[in-house]
């Protein structure tokens, strides 16, 4: 079995992952300050960004849902992985040959499961890939013809050809070392009545990639007009390929899709293509399942999807009836984003394929640029069934209308498209619908009472005592991110927030600290966490060891005692310095008054802690006792004044 991972070579895997670039291969990242960028974090949902990304210091942090950590956590957390797991796929992509302890280099069979699988398909891809070439392949090439694409479309979306026999694929991979586990875990072969089997043959292959471009699963077409099988047959979910938050395209688009703060979602395979050939380079499509949860929350970490009217999704559909039926199901989920949503739809029912096959690539870009607000296709959708020639058509086409816009949460686009209603339908008359609409509107929320008070009843009892379950749970919601905190921890407290910018800017600024900060006794913080970080810094050697700052957060990461600890740290590491300015950039200055105002406090603490004692003691039989604290009482009062002139709080 393979060794651990020397300890060399993890340092040099997380020096060479720069942890906004590992990052920002699942998430869209905007700047947030010096040295700072912030997105959704991909932990959690969430509306506005508190997922924080600090370069220098290598490190990242949700201050909503509480958790942070290097360029190897995150990879652990966002593809469930092992440490060992996490450091294999970084050090693969920064081409770095690890070195374990026991039995040097591991050979293939002893690798990650996950690295294996992906190797496995990186391997069949390039099979696939050269077979298209062949003379078997010619009903694929034939195909991809007929559907307006080139050889060299084929390339650059790596598209292959799976030959039409039981098991070519895997001799092909068993002979590359692959295992016949390894290629049923990873859905490349079937189990037949006398052995493995290929899972896909005679088809054209369409490579699946995860966000960071590995080849993840595959999606085949099938060609021979005899064949009764599935005309698409993707890869089975398996410990690599989950369908549900993968997005086709996405690895490809997901650069512009920042960019131009705009995602177009099509139906198939040859749509994407279609699409990125004719200049809309923000196409992406689901792989063998309908569009759902998992891929929006890709897509609104992608587009930093974060405030209103910044941003589109556009969701093209054919459109026939079964197209419309999809749009629908989409504006069910329209809630879900915060930005704006669209739908293309092409009168005449081709899809982006065919209509780049048609009229060119001009009238796909045309297509996405004459989208048409998600509401308003909805609405329109759903009276276009009835007679508006008549008053009882009119007014069953508004009662059909009423509930979609009744579920606009924004009051100002609600009366907006009670407006258009109006007008669509030739009613004349808003007020009618406004009327009809807010009905919807009541009828829904005595809906919602009804089963929120059916809840409770059935919840009675699940909370603590005298405490209904809703209560807790608003009371837990309300914490936000101060979920972090250690138990009785105020981080309202000006001492103990003052307290807490000194700690940050020994963590992230410590050469604006210098000595003075080593200087400082643990008894100067009030906190108990605060106090256990300081001894912790203490411990690595104080600030005027730190040295780079990533390195020195990497050092008190390591020392630090427990993961409570680390969580701790790494937020401070993280969560930015108060300081004053427009910039909010700590200096010198900013640094010395922190630290100034700390000592002043604390001098003061035991100023209080004197003068009780001095109360309480009796001047003519403890005298020797008592002029030595009231000696000791003059030399604080005069250090507490020179720090009260230093820092002009005087």
């Amino acid at each position: 079995m393979a060794g651990r991972i020397r300890d060399e070579d993890i340092a040099l895997v997380r020096e060479r992952s720069a942890i906004d670039a590992v990052v920002g291969e699942y998430l869209q990242l905007r700047a947030a300050g010096a040295d700072s960028l912030k997105g959704l974090c991909p932990f959690h949902e969430e509306k506005t960004p508190s997922f924080n990304v600090t370069p220098a210091r290598g490190l990242w942090y949700c201050f909503s849902c509480a958790q942070g950590g290097d360029v190897i956590e995150f990879v652990r957390k966002i593809d469930n992985l092992g440490f060992t797991e996490a450091v294999e796929r970084l050090a693969a992509r920064a081409s770095i040959e690890l070195r374990y302890e026991q039995g040097g280099h591991v050979p293939g069979q002893e690798q990650s499961r996950r690295r294996r699988l992906i190797e496995a398909h990186r391997a069949a891809q390039s099979f696939y890939s050269e077979q298209l070439e062949s003379a078997a392949a010619g009903l694929a090439r034939d195909f991809l013809s007929s559907r307006g694409f080139t050889s060299g479309d084929a390339q650059r979306f790596g598209l292959g050809y799976a030959p039409d026999d039981w098991e070519v694929t895997t001799k092909y991979l068993r002979g590359r070392g692959f295992t016949d586990e390894e290629l049923l875990a990873g859905g490349l072969a079937g189990q037949g009545r006398h052995g493995l089997v290929d899972r896909f043959r005679g088809r054209l292959i369409w490579p699946i990639r995860d966000l960071a471009g590995e080849v993840i699963a595959f999606g085949a077409r099938k060609l021979a007009a005899d064949d009764n099988s599935p005309k698409y047959l993707n890869s089975p979910e398996t410990p690599i390929f989950k369908k549900s938050s993968v997005l086709y395209g996405a690895d490809l688009a997901k650069r512009d899709i920042a960019q131009r703060r705009q995602a177009v979602i099509v139906e198939g395979y040859t749509d994407v293509m279609a699409c990125h050939l004719a200049g809309v380079t923000t196409a992406v499509a689901t792989s063998g399942t309908s569009f759902g949860e998992g891929h929006i929350a890709i897509l609104r970490r992608l587009l930093m999807d974060d405030s209103q009217l910044r941003g589109e999704v556009i969701f093209t559909f054919d459109g026939d009836a079964a197209g419309r039926r999809a749009a629908l199901r989409a504006f069910a989920m329209e809630e879900k984003f915060v930005t704006q949503t669209f739908v293309a739809v092409q009168p005449d029912g081709m899809d982006p394929c065919d209509l780049r096959l048609k009229e060119g690539d001009a009238a796909v870009r045309e297509l996405v640029a004459g989208r048409l607000p998600l509401y308003e296709f909805a609405i329109r959708s759903e009276v276009s069934s009835f007679d508006l020639d008549s008053a009882e058509g009119r007014i069953a086409a508004l009662d059909a209308a009423a509930p979609i816009v009744a579920r606009i949460k924004d009051l100002g686009l609600r009366k907006v498209y009670a407006g258009n209603v109006d007008r669509w339908l030739g009613l004349m008359d808003q007020d009618l619908v406004i009327s009809r609409i807010n009905e919807h509107i009541a009828r829904g929320k005595r809906g919602n009472l009804a089963g929120a008070r059916g809840g409770a009843a059935a919840s009675a009892g699940a909370g603590s005592a005298g405490e209904p379950e809703a209560a807790r749970l608003v009371a837990s919601a309300s914490n936000g991110g101060e979920r972090a905190w250690p138990v009785g921890y105020d981080p309202h407290d000006p001492v103990v927030n003052l307290e807490r910018q000194a700690l940050k800017l020994a963590l992230q600024r410590p050469v604006l600290l210098g000595p003075a900060f080593d200087g400082l006794g643990t008894d100067v913080f009030t906190a108990p966490a605060h106090r256990a970080v300081h001894e912790l810094i203490e411990g690595c050697g104080g600030v005027a060891s730190a040295g780079p700052v990533r390195e020195w957060a990497e050092r008190l990461l390591a020392a630090a005692p427990n993961d409570a600890a680390r969580g701790f740290v790494t937020r401070l590491a993280v969560e930015p310095v108060e300081a004053p300015g427009a910039e909010g950039e700590p200096d010198a200055r900013f640094a010395d008054d922190v630290l100034t105002r700390l000592e002043e406090l604390d001098v003061s603490r035991r100023i209080a802690a004197v003068k009780s004692r001095l109360q309480r003691m009796n001047p003519v039989t403890e005298q020797a006792d008592y002029n030595r604290m009231f000696g000791d009482l003059v030399a604080l009062e005069q250090r507490r004044k020179l720090l009260l002139e230093r820092g002009g709080l005087e």
